[in-house]
């Protein structure tokens, strides 16, 4: 993943770590990101972004608690996309049940959430941009 290409909103309201975690996320989505690949050292990913490696190390250590990223000693931060697929299942159905519960209380339709998910499946198979930036 080329540094240049996160996007981190230094006037947002969410934290610079979860922005450059989702960004992360984003990048594993989209195929930017690809099982294997190594992300920069801390220290890289700092200086390029222009914030505090303590912000860097966390977003990593958020991802690797995730089990998103492994920490090697010798290459650092590598994806590990398939490593917890259960685990990342029970929470996805956890998260995807408070979603789907706000949706239920707008009057979206089982079809219309299933609609969305192909709309948000097919943009990430389309183009490796972010559609909602």
């Amino acid at each position: 993943m080329q540094i240049e290409l996160l996007e981190i909103d230094f006037n947002s309201e969410e934290a610079i770590y979860m922005q450059l975690r989702n960004q992360i996320i984003l990048g594993i989505a989209t195929s930017r990101l690809q099982d294997g690949d190594t992300l920069p050292s801390v220290r890289q990913m700092a200086e390029c972004i222009g914030i505090n490696m303590h912000t860097v190390n966390k977003a990593y250590a958020v991802l690797r608690k995730e089990g998103i990223v492994s920490i090697d000693r010798r290459k650092g931060a590598v994806i590990c996309i398939d490593s917890n697929k259960l685990l990342a299942l029970e929470e996805m159905r956890r998260n995807l049940y408070i979603i789907l519960a706000k949706g239920r209380c707008h009057n979206i339709s089982r079809q219309e959430a299933h609609q969305l998910l192909d709309e948000i499946y097919d943009m990430w198979e389309q183009s490796p941009e972010d559609p909602l930036e």
